[in-house]
């Protein structure tokens, strides 16, 4: 769908990788102006088995102080070997050594709140309306006592 109207157009379409790269681009710019903090980058931990399958992995975001984790998943068959753990302190490890103190994550109620409250991550609060009666729990985890906590 689009406005043709006079001046600006608005477009409404499928996802659009360049508008996210220039968004993303606009937004850094904008949040590094604002709070003097130009440290963002992104982080990844991939697990691969011996034929180089995917076992499991994890992206995330780090910023002022803040590892945002975006994904986490571990493949059906190798969620009970304990990679889930293993991927989790790896980046809680990666997340201190650039500096953070502190980590987000977002879940849905039907996939793994519980393995992030197991590993001292904190409910700070829920959306619901997820299709089927889900919500998603947003959870905390300070990695220093010094770190800001969630009020």
């Amino acid at each position: 769908m689009t406005d043709h109207g006079s001046g600006p157009s608005l477009t409404v379409g499928e996802h659009d990788p360049e508008l996210a790269d220039r968004l993303t681009e606009a937004l850094i710019a904008f949040n590094s102006a604002a709070t003097g903090a130009p440290d963002r980058s992104v982080l990844s931990i991939k697990v691969t088995d011996e034929s180089g399958g995917l076992v499991g992995g994890l992206t995330a975001r780090t910023w002022g102080g803040l590892c945002d984790i975006d994904l986490l998943w571990v493949r059906e068959d190798s969620r009970k070997d304990g990679w889930g753990s293993r991927i989790l302190l790896a980046a809680e490890t990666e997340a201190r050594r650039r500096g953070c103190d502190r980590l987000s994550v977002s879940s849905f109620t039907f996939q793994a709140p519980g393995f992030y409250q197991r590993h001292g991550y904190v409910e700070t609060g829920r959306t619901p309306g997820v299709p089927g009666g889900h919500s998603v729990v947003h959870l905390f985890k300070a990695l220093t006592d010094a770190a800001p906590r969630p009020q």
